[in-house]
């Protein structure tokens, strides 16, 4: 089923690279990124929602809403950029 999150720490091409890629080897299936609208929709079993929310945050794109820690805040933060780095090196190769 298409489930669409909006999420926070949404920067470029590189970070949507970045969630594209982990969300389809994780699922199977498209997932695609609205870097404007800063969501993502991505084909996720009713039963595994909560896991592919688990799957955003840890790569930095906590879902809007989730209740996040200060510190949790900047980690997330700071993986967002470094999933922003590496998703720019894949779309370069």
């Amino acid at each position: 089923m298409m489930k669409t999150y909006e999420i926070q720490n949404l920067k470029c091409g590189g970070c949507a690279t970045t969630i594209e890629k982990s969300l389809s080897e994780r699922f199977g299936g498209v997932a695609t990124v609205d870097v404007d609208a800063g969501t993502v929709s991505a084909e996720v079993p009713d039963e595994r929602d909560l896991e592919a929310q688990d799957l955003l945050h840890a790569l930095g794109y906590p879902v809007v809403g989730a209740e996040l820690t200060r510190l949790d805040s900047a980690v997330t933060a700071a993986k967002s950029y470094v999933s922003c780095v590496v998703g720019r090196v894949r779309s370069a190769a």
